[in-house]
């Protein structure tokens, strides 16, 4: 029997330009996902605000997993059965796997009393300093901060970073580093959330093989959790030097560029 393709994609400087934000690039791979029926997850950094738009920019109506796999939500009616775990949260059915960002918030704003005065986090700046840090506009900087699980942030100072990943390690929380920002976590990762979904699709599908499409570090985990890994390279046409895969398939293209190349290589070898 065929397995059933499933694909997993990071967004920020993967299907989306680094700086513009644009998907055209990878529009014509988007295009024949599309046709050929094959289920496409975000699995983004992003809240669930920004995603919803991305989504309805692309009509994608595939689940999709948030704030760097704290929180999975799968369409009403998507699954013909009973999501275990997960509450109503209409047009929702939503699994959460990350803390609260209020819990977040505090152990940041203690990490910067006692040990680290330049770390600052979304919780602390405005739009425009949020603006001015992405690139995005003033509506979509408004949807980036409106935060459930994950805080990004930034920090001066090397010395501090390594004493706020040593007490975020003791109070059991990750460090993750994005394409812009540092990011601090719960328990959960995206591979968690991939792994669910993945179980759910052989439920729903049978035979499944999944990819997942990545540039950086945050985006580990969810590519050890796939099938077929892939790396595009970043905005200064390096690769993240921390993200290490058995059969790792690295894109020559930047962002939604090497997305492209991922993503019609891979139906190409399906054939």
């Amino acid at each position: 029997m065929k397995k059933k393709l499933v694909i997993f994609t990071d967004l920020d400087s993967t299907l989306l330009d680094h700086r513009t934000y644009a998907f055209e690039k990878g529009r014509e791979a988007l295009e024949l996902i599309q046709k050929e029926n094959i289920p496409l997850i975000f699995c983004t950094s992003k809240t669930r605000r920004e995603t919803e738009f991305w989504r309805q920019k692309m009509n994608n109506y595939h689940p999709f997993i948030v704030e760097n796999g704290a929180a999975i939500y799968i369409p009403e009616g998507y699954f013909p059965f009973h999501v275990p775990g997960a509450r109503n949260f209409s047009p929702y059915h939503l699994m959460e796997l990350g803390e609260p960002y209020e819990k977040l918030r505090q152990f940041l704003l203690f990490c910067r009393l006692h040990f680290a005065p330049s770390v600052r986090g979304f919780g602390d700046m405005n739009l425009e300093e949020i603006m001015f840090l992405t690139g995005l506009s003033a509506d979509m900087a408004s949807l980036a901060k409106q935060r459930e699980y994950d805080e990004p942030f930034i920090v001066q100072e090397e010395k501090e970073l390594s004493s706020i990943q040593k007490e975020a390690a003791r109070a059991g929380y990750k460090i993750l580093k994005g394409s812009r920002f540092y990011h601090l976590a719960g328990h959960n990762d995206k591979g968690q959330a991939v792994k669910l979904l993945k179980d759910f699709y052989t439920q729903f599908l049978g035979s499944i093989l999944t990819a997942g499409i990545g540039d950086s570090h945050n985006d580990l985990a969810m590519l050890k959790a796939v099938d077929r890994p892939f790396l595009v390279r970043k905005a200064d046409g390096s690769y993240d030097p921390q993200v290490k895969v058995p059969g790792l398939w690295f894109a020559s293209g930047i962002g939604p560029e090497g997305w492209k190349e991922a993503v019609l290589s891979l139906l190409k070898n399906l054939e």
